[in-house]
């Protein structure tokens, strides 16, 4: 299995600490984000693996060659001239990701201790074009999956903007929450027709009309989005564990 890591967000809600560094070197007990997640990686056997950069892209760059590239085969998909919303940045990436392994994208700043390995043998069995790892957690924007958790559409709480993929079965559809991990066929990078800056989610919507794109819920203990400084102070004590 390949992964892509996308590393390339501006971390505006961390302005902070991310006005003379990137998101992906922020320290959690000692270690950047960027270092924790490629160790976690490592550990169910990524051995190929695509990060993508723009704010402050010659850090991360930097980061890596001292550290020897973790001992592992790591491109590098620059997005230093535009940033390209995660749909834009698989398409850029594609050409590092071809081939015939399924490829998990995982955000750098999540932390969680999901087995891959179990997500890779779902994903496997249910021969999806995608499977979104999701969470039943409180948030205002949700995917909404059928009885059968094939996706059929988004819906965002706060205003009732949605989105919808499947009309017949939208409905009775369940929402739940994405969890910045997800596996993907390789097929799918000859169906991006989208352009320049999008969302990914844009491109799972659309594929969803006629694909199955199907939810993994993850029940695991730690899941984080270290979007907010709180949030790094409650990793930072999980770490410390």
């Amino acid at each position: 299995m390949k992964a892509l890591l996308f590393a390339a967000g501006l971390g505006t809600r961390l302005k902070e600490q991310t006005q003379t560094k990137p998101k992906a070197l922020v320290l959690v007990a000692g270690k950047p984000l960027l270092q924790h997640a490629i160790e976690h990686l490592k550990k169910f056997g990524i051995k190929d693996l695509t990060i993508n950069v723009h704010h402050f892209a010659n850090q991360i760059i930097s980061f890596l060659q001292e550290n020897n590239f973790f001992d592992i085969q790591i491109q590098i998909s620059n997005e230093s001239d535009e940033l390209l919303d995660t749909g834009g940045g698989l398409n850029k990436a594609s050409e590092f990701l071809s081939g015939t392994e399924q490829i998990l994208i995982y955000n750098v700043d999540v932390i969680s201790n999901l087995d891959l390995n179990v997500l890779l043998k779902y994903h496997m069995e249910h021969q999806s074009l995608a499977t979104l790892v999701v969470r039943s957690r409180e948030t205002s924007r949700y995917l909404m999956f059928d009885q059968n958790l094939d996706l059929t559409g988004w819906k965002n709480y706060s205003n009732g903007e949605t989105r919808i993929s499947r009309p017949e079965t939208f409905p009775e559809s369940k929402p739940l929450a994405f969890s910045g991990i997800h596996i993907i066929q390789p097929k799918i990078l000859d169906l991006i027709t989208e352009k320049g800056k999008f969302s990914i989610m844009d491109l799972y919507l659309r594929l969803a009309k006629s694909n199955s794109i199907k939810a993994f819920i993850d029940q695991s203990e730690i899941w984080l989005d270290l979007g907010k400084p709180e949030q790094l102070v409650v990793a930072e004590k999980i770490f410390r564990k």
